[in-house]
């Protein structure tokens, strides 16, 4: 583990602590006063190739919320790595701060820091980031992705994630009604941000009953008239009468008090971290009969799409056509999970391991 610009040894101890149980290699703390720059880089493993992951910025209410969305997003970056057969590790970023502080300085600081690390790390666009400001960091290192397509990288990845999520709705449509049908289905887009505008788009296409909630009024209207579908009370959601649930906003929506009151038969969204607790969460999904197409699978489209560019001579339909392969990735994970009797969460947790375990025999 290593740690700069923080003196708290209590938290440095929790730190290891937690590190240990979830797998940690190393958490990297930087601060640049001139700046404003606060930024945390957690990377879970690199056994499969560097650490590869987006950079979240956050208006986080405390740094320990900072430290641990940090570590959680970089632990599922190492499973959905591995389960797209990706040859990359899991890491991921946050920048602690509202939207007012970004600069160039700012980012370009950053890229900095990013290259201290010597390639174990490489960024891409997350949650409050954009391909300009991808370019800001390229200015400072090499280990960047998502670049504009004008700068020869493979532009926004937004609609090969959603892309991505529709092959998992699919799926999970076929294992649950016999047929990949989705016309008629009354779905559920929790979040119209850059996947879930995308992934409304392909369900109309396909004649669902799409009704969409977002915290972002403005947002939520644009999609609604873009789109032909119906808004419902961000904050009334739970008690919806729908056949799928996407969530596309942040995570932990999959929680204690959601869980029994959810009326869907499918659940699978872009959203990274769904289930509160996993096992927990996963498990009284089963309880429910409730067929859940695990997150870090269905929305690796992103991740697999800036893999392809960081690979060199980016081609997006090749981005597609790995994407693609989703489907029967989820097809065959929720026949496993039938059959071997454990949820759909820890059938892909375990096609991750495997398939990490066998690169760390070789």
């Amino acid at each position: 583990m290593h740690l700069t610009n923080h003196s708290d040894t209590s938290l440095k101890k929790s730190l290891h602590s937690v590190m240990g149980d979830l797998g940690h290699e190393q958490v990297v703390f930087y601060s640049d006063v001139p700046t404003g720059l606060k930024a945390i880089i957690a990377i879970h493993s690199t056994v499969l190739g560097p650490g590869m992951g987006g950079t979240r910025f956050w208006n986080y209410a405390s740094d320990e919320k900072a430290v641990t969305d940090a570590l959680r997003l970089s632990r599922g970056m190492t499973y959905k790595n591995a389960i797209a057969g990706l040859n990359a590790g899991g890491g991921k970023a946050v920048i602690i701060g509202s939207p007012g502080i970004k600069s160039e300085a700012l980012l370009r600081s950053f890229g900095r820091f990013i290259d201290g690390l010597g390639g174990q790390y490489i960024t891409a666009e997350d949650v409050g980031m954009c391909a300009q400001d991808m370019e800001y960091i390229g200015m400072e290192t090499s280990y960047v992705t998502g670049l504009s397509e004008i700068k020869g990288g493979g532009g926004d990845p937004s609609p090969v994630t959603a892309y991505g999520v529709y092959m998992g709705i699919k799926a999970a449509a076929n294992k649950t009604y016999g047929s990949d049908d989705i016309s008629g289905k009354r779905i559920f887009v929790q979040g119209v941000g850059h996947v879930g505008s995308q992934l409304v788009k392909l369900l109309v296409k396909e004649h669902a009953e799409v009704l969409i909630s977002d915290i972002d009024e403005h947002r939520v209207s644009e999609v609604a008239n873009t789109y032909k579908v119906e808004v419902v009370d961000a904050s009334n959601w739970v008690d919806l009468s729908m056949d799928i649930y996407a969530p596309c906003a942040l995570g932990a929506t999959l929680n204690n008090e959601s869980i029994p009151r959810l009326k869907c038969q499918i659940i699978a969204g872009g959203a990274n971290n769904q289930l509160e607790v996993e096992d927990i969460h996963a498990q009284m999904l089963e309880e429910r009969g409730i067929v859940y197409a695990p997150d870090f699978l269905i929305n690796s489209g992103g991740i697999i799409n800036v893999y392809q560019e960081y690979m060199g001579n980016y081609r997006r339909e090749l981005a597609y056509q790995k994407t693609e392969e989703i489907y029967e990735i989820c097809l065959d994970l929720l026949e496993k999970a039938k059959n071997t009797g454990v949820t759909t969460h820890q059938a892909a947790l375990q096609m991750a391991k495997d398939r990490i375990s066998a690169m760390e025999q070789d």
